[in-house]
Parts: structure tokens; C-alpha cells; sequence
């Protein structure tokens, strides 16, 4: 027996049920392999040259057994490998529950002390006042006009765009600012299907007087009033889909809207851009508003993942390839909503998980409001956002 097909029963026996198994195949597949280097190179490197140079599987067998009977420290190493695989399926369920869960609480763990707390408050009254002086008569206008150049610098460029949560790490090759502004995010015209998704992996999210029961209060009426705008006033086509994820509770909520969201996908083609509506929670004591055209507008926040944390690095089991493409998407949106509708957004809140941004290069998450915020005014923040996503995806900046 290989030491590979030693590995693999380890795992399979410590594997508790289907789901899991199937949640976890890429995974599986890259611990496999690493473990399998990382032992034949460092404790065996004779049966390691066998095995890399076509030996023959009774070989391999010969020389394993050989080894395994003379040098003790290799049968260690394969209980090791059986136990460093049960714990890092563990730490992998662990940040998948976490990933469900998780970002509805970035303000409460951002903000963290008073003096953040109050920092935000005086973020969402300078919101309140550079509102006031807006004709709302008048289709929108800019009202700042952005030196990009200024922000070429890193430091500059997250200060004034970004939150970066401290559980994760970006840099410069992901945060720069010809990788986010260069990219063409504007829609191609590939038929008549429907250009944009709209669904909810939170869809049990409400407001502040939000009705029990009656969806239209919920973030998925939300949804509703979102792809009407889409719709009527810009010409797009919308498809809005209100499957449930976290009812009862929101554990794993993004691995189970995963095989939906991948179908959706493969049924509509014609999909360009995939958004995730939710709204964010945060202290009972803070309120996201903004004045915009005359109107008490919830404000909101666009929202990455990077696949990354501090503790664990990389993490290869969450890969994104469309990560650059997410971080361009969220920016010139950040940007278009800071010069037309000045305190409306929040930075940019970057965190270490995936939130299945993985499947379109257009994908956006968005925390529209708060549970503070009442129904009205998320339905109000929903006619600047689907002005800014017509600006952007139609190329009308």
C-alpha cells in the first residue's frame, strides 16, 4: 500500500458524514497532496525518488515496508498525518461556519472601543450635512471630482477607501490603484438573458420595524425594490432569487446557497454581475443615515473577501480567481457613490473569508443598513445604489 492510499483511509475515517465530504473535496484534494510531499521529502526521500521517478507500485510497496519496519519515525509520521488531517478538517469547518456568519458583525468588530463608536457617529452626521445643499430636482451631479494620482500611494489609497479587518492582511498587490481602476466593469452585450442576479445568503435579515411574515420588510423586499429600479430606470435585466439559507440559524449559510448559486449560473449565462443584498448589525445605540434628495437614506457598505487571515495565511481551500476583479468591482463603486452621493457609503470593509465571491468576477456584496435602520430607509438607498451600479456597468461615470 502507497503511503497515498495510507493518507486517504486516514482521512476517509475521520470524515462524519456526506456533506461534509463534499464540502470539503478541494480541500481534501490539497492536504492530500501536501501532506503526502511533506512527508516523503522530509522523512523518506528514498521511497520520495521512487515514487517521483515512474517506480512500480510493488516498488514502492518493497521499499515502504522496508522502511516502515526499520525506521520507527515513519510509521509516526503516517499517525501524524492521520491526526494534523482531523484537526485541519476542523479548523476547515470552523471557518466555514465562521464565513456564514460573520460579516453581519464587522461593525461590532471594528469598532471595538468608544472612541471608534464615536467616530462613526460623527462619520454618519457629516453624511446628514453634505446632503443638505443637494437639488433634488436635478438629475445627480458630481460633487467631488477625485485626483486619482493622489492615491497611487498604499497608505493614502486605504485610508481613504478601505476598512481592513484585523483578522486579515492586504497589500499592496492586491490594493493598488491600477488594479482597481483599470479594469472594465462595464456589461457586455451578450443577448437577452438576465444581466444581474440578485439573491440573499441572509434572507432572514430585517430593520428596525420590519413586519414578522411579511417579506416585503425584509432585506428580500428589499431585493425587490432594487431590481424594479434596475429595471424601469436603467433598462437592465434583473433576476432576483429568494432562496432561504439561514433560517433558524446562519451557520454554513454560504456553502449551502453554494450549488444554487452555481446553478443559477449555468441555467442563466447570460449573468454578468452576481449581488449578495444584506444588511449589516450593529451597536442598538448607532444609526447609518443620510440625507439624499431630501430623503432619510440608510447608508451602506461594500464588502470583500479575501481569502486570507493573520492566523492561517492563504487559505488555498477558499482559492478565488475573480479576487482582483471583486476588489475593481467594490472600488469603482466606492468611487462613483463617494463623488455623486458624498457620505452615503462606508469604506470598503475587507475580511478573510470567500462569501462565494468566487463564482463571478462581478460579484458585490453589499451591507445595505443596519437592524437600527428602518424599512423606508433601506428602500430609499436602494434608488442611489441602482444609479451607481447603471453608472458603472453602462460605463456612464
Amino acid at each position: 500500500m502507497s503511503l497515498m492510499a495510507v493518507l486517504i483511509l486516514c482521512f476517509l475515517s475521520g470524515a462524519a458524514d456526506v456533506e461534509r465530504e463534499e464540502k470539503n473535496t478541494l480541500w481534501q484534494t490539497e492536504l492530500w497532496q501536501a501532506g503526502q510531499e511533506s512527508t516523503l521529502n522530509t522523512l523518506l526521500p528514498l521511497f520520495a525518488f521512487v515514487q517521483q521517478h515512474g517506480g512500480r507500485e510493488e516498488e514502492e510497496n518493497l521499499w515502504y515496508g522496508m522502511l516502515k519496519n526499520t525506521i520507527p519515525l515513519a510509521a509516526y509520521a503516517e499517525e501524524s498525518s492521520c491526526r494534523l488531517t482531523a484537526e485541519s478538517q476542523r479548523e476547515y469547518e470552523q471557518l466555514l461556519r465562521l464565513e456564514g456568519m460573520d460579516e453581519e458583525y464587522s461593525d461590532s468588530m471594528f469598532y471595538v472601543d468608544e472612541e471608534q463608536e464615536r467616530a462613526l457617529r460623527l462619520e454618519n452626521e457629516k453624511a446628514l450635512a453634505v446632503q443638505e445643499n443637494v437639488d433634488t430636482q436635478q438629475k445627480p451631479q458630481r460633487q467631488i471630482q477625485y485626483s486619482l494620482e493622489e492615491y497611487r500611494e498604499y497608505d493614502k489609497l486605504v485610508s481613504e477607501f478601505y476598512a481592513i479587518d484585523p483578522t486579515t492582511m492586504a497589500d499592496e498587490s492586491l490594493l493598488n490603484l491600477d488594479a482597481l481602476w483599470n479594469r472594465d466593469m462595464t456589461l457586455k452585450d451578450n443577448g437577452d438573458g438576465p444581466q444581474i442576479l440578485i439573491y440573499h445568503t441572509h434572507s432572514q435579515e430585517g430593520f428596525a420595524d420590519s413586519i414578522a411574515g411579511d417579506e416585503r420588510t425584509t432585506v428580500v423586499g428589499v431585493g425587490d425594490y432594487l431590481q424594479k429600479l434596475l429595471e424601469e430606470r436603467y433598462g437592465l435585466r434583473v433576476l432576483h432569487h429568494k432562496g432561504q439559507y439561514d433560517v433558524e440559524k446562519r451557520d454554513y449559510a454560504y456553502t449551502k446557497a453554494a450549488p444554487a448559486l452555481e446553478q443559477l449560473l449555468k441555467d442563466n449565462p447570460s449573468i454578468q454581475v452576481v449581488i449578495d443584498l444584506h444588511r449589516d448589525e450593529v451597536r442598538e445605540d448607532t444609526k447609518l443615515v443620510t440625507l439624499i434628495n431630501g430623503k432619510q437614506t440608510a447608508r451602506f457598505m461594500f464588502f470583500n473577501g479575501l481569502s486570507r487571515t493573520r492566523k492561517t495565511g492563504e487559505i488555498p481551500y477558499l482559492n478565488n480567481p475573480y479576487l482582483q476583479d471583486n476588489l475593481a468591482f467594490a472600488f469603482q463603486m466606492q468611487l462613483a457613490c463617494n463623488e455623486y452621493y458624498p457620505g452615503l457609503t462606508r469604506k470598503i470593509y475587507l475580511k478573510g473569508y470567500r462569501y462565494n465571491m468566487h463564482y463571478c468576477p462581478k460579484t458585490l456584496l453589499v451591507e445595505l443598513g443596519a437592524q437600527t435602520n428602518t424599512v423606508e430607509e433601506a428602500y430609499h438607498a436602494c434608488e442611489p445604489l441602482a444609479d451607481v451600479l447603471a453608472k458603472v456597468l453602462l460605463g456612464e461615470q
